[in-house]
């Protein structure tokens, strides 16, 4: 997925390619996307990137400004072309699952079946069968209104399954959902994708699900492609600061000064291979290393004008604090650098934003990209 990247071999000729530009109100969106038959890719990036528009472009309900948009070989997107949503097999989920409330769960996934042909006894009976897949067959009769709503994105799932679809575009379908309720669906979506080798792009704020159903990760950032690759190589090695704090990692730009790399007050020994002769004088990369290999400490009678005494030590201030699973994540400035400590660890440290500290982590914890 990239912009201006070649067209689609005659063996991909199966999948989705597509190159969108977008622009709305001050705006543009202007980015690649290539699926090959039975792919999963995760669209992430922060709010306004762009992600909705990419999918509402590609599900037909957005028009291009330029580009084009074929799957199978069919264009349904180009100069002077517009297929319809309806006859494009791409269907969209999105965190609504848009169930008519007047009609039980099966009816809700018959009507799906029965806009593209099926007949009505063929309908029923497809309806039965997608809602025991998705673990719904006791509860055919309801209405949406007495579905849970983890229900409801079964019967949604379920309904966009039921036809077939050739691609399907996830909208974070499981951002309204509580924690476990979204692991249920999460598994259930992973376990019919891969069933039914349905090809899918999934818009996501979670790493998780990147994680869990893609093979590719995208990372969209203020309308361009950031970052692409397989899902382990992205969180590994991430590009950008949100990337970064998607893979769950601290990424500080760092620049060449003397013997070692500097950002800041932060100062870290030159990585294995960083031979001068291999490297411009000027030269810049990126640190990265997990919020867990950063040691805090409070400082000592000097307060904020003490000194480190050593490299990979540095004082900062403390920006913010943020709760996490295991503790507190403590975000501190100049460089910004996040430090995860037991949360009575932070009780005992009585902090607050604005309060110095002593920084440091271990040249082994870093890895420069």
């Amino acid at each position: 997925m990239a912009r201006g990247a070649a067209p689609m071999s005659a063996a991909d000729s199966a999948g989705l390619d597509a190159r969108i530009v977008v622009q709305r109100h001050g705006f543009r969106l202007d980015a690649g996307v290539r699926a090959t038959s039975g792919e999963v890719i995760a669209v992430m990036g922060p709010s306004g990137a762009g992600k909705s528009t990419l999918l509402g472009v590609l599900a037909g309900l957005t028009p291009l400004d330029d580009g084009h948009v074929r799957l199978s070989g069919r264009t349904l997107d180009a100069a002077g072309t517009h297929i319809a949503p309806s006859r494009r097999g791409i269907v969209l989920l999105g965190q609504d699952p848009r169930l008519f409330p007047h009609l039980t769960a099966h009816a809700n996934v018959a009507f799906g079946l029965r806009v593209h042909g099926a007949t009505k006894a063929e309908a029923a009976t497809t309806a039965r069968e997608w809602l025991r897949r998705v673990g719904l067959a006791d509860m055919a009769d309801r209405r949406p209104a007495r579905l849970s709503g983890g229900q409801q994105q079964r019967v949604a799932l379920a309904r966009a399954l039921a036809t077939t679809p050739a691609v399907l575009l996830l909208d974070e379908p499981l951002t309204s959902l509580d924690a476990e309720t979204s692991a249920d669906v999460r598994a259930l979506v992973h376990e019919q994708l891969v069933a039914t080798r349905t090809t899918a792009i999934v818009a996501t704020h979670d790493a998780v699900d990147a994680v869990s159903l893609a093979t590719r990760l995208v990372v969209l950032e203020a309308g361009r492609v950031t970052q692409e690759g397989p899902v382990r190589q992205v969180l590994a090695a991430p590009a950008t600061r949100f990337a970064a704090a998607v893979a769950g990692l601290n990424r500080v730009e760092v620049r060449l000064e003397g013997d070692g790399w500097r950002s800041g007050a932060l100062t870290l020994a030159r990585a294995v291979g960083d031979a001068p002769s291999a490297l411009p004088p000027t030269g810049s990369r990126a640190a990265v290393f997990a919020p867990g290999a950063v040691s805090l400490a409070p400082l000592g009678s000097d307060g904020p004008h003490e000194r480190p005494g050593r490299e990979g030590e540095w004082i900062a201030r403390v920006t913010r604090l943020e709760q996490t699973p295991a503790g507190v994540r403590v975000r501190t400035a100049e460089p910004d650098v996040a430090a995860d400590i037991p949360a009575d660890r932070a009780a005992a440290l009585d902090l607050t934003p604005g309060t110095a500290v002593r920084l440091s982590v271990a040249p082994g914890a870093v890895r420069f990209v």
